[in-house]
């Protein structure tokens, strides 16, 4: 199995399509997403096997009704996972998800991660790579029934802050 990016060191970039709900949840507004071009802001990449799946569901609104306490952060998530846009949407309409869903359909970007896995596709992961493009915590299950708390996260990323 692949190892992914090390802690310390540059995060993978990459180019995907998704998109996210306005502000009023009116439209999906669709576009690429270049992890270089969030430099100067944490991004918190949520890796999940699926949309519209029990723990995915509960994972994602966990982190969608705690934007703010992650805006406060100067932090961004992206949800990234096999499904393509289509279905992210019909997903991030039906429970309100405020944040950008990728669509990682040739799992190229599981893969350069470390969490692309057979039979499963995609295992549920969390990175969390500083302003500067660093990799600067990982959290890989090894069974999906569980996820990173919205707590863990803001924890984590008050100490990237910090530094």
């Amino acid at each position: 199995m692949a190892s992914g990016p090390q802690l310390d060191s540059a995060a993978p970039d990459f180019a995907l399509p998704g998109g996210v709900l306005s502000a009023s949840g009116d439209t999906f507004e669709r576009s690429e997403y270049r992890l270089s071009s969030a430099r100067g802001r944490s991004v918190v990449l949520a890796f999940y096997p699926g949309d519209n799946t029990t723990v995915c569901t509960k994972q994602l609104c966990s982190y969608s009704s705690g934007m703010e306490a992650l805006e406060d952060l100067d932090a961004d998530v992206w949800g990234i996972s096999p499904q393509g846009v289509d279905s992210h949407e019909s997903f991030a309409r039906a429970f309100g998800l405020r944040m950008p869903l990728l669509a990682d359909e040739g799992r190229e970007i599981a893969k350069a991660y470390g969490v692309s896995a057979p039979g499963i596709g995609v295992r549920r992961a969390v990175f969390l790579i500083g302003p500067d493009g660093v990799l600067r915590w990982k959290h890989v299950a090894l069974l999906g029934a569980t996820f990173q708390s919205l707590d863990t996260l803001t924890n984590r990323l008050s100490g990237i802050k910090g530094a």
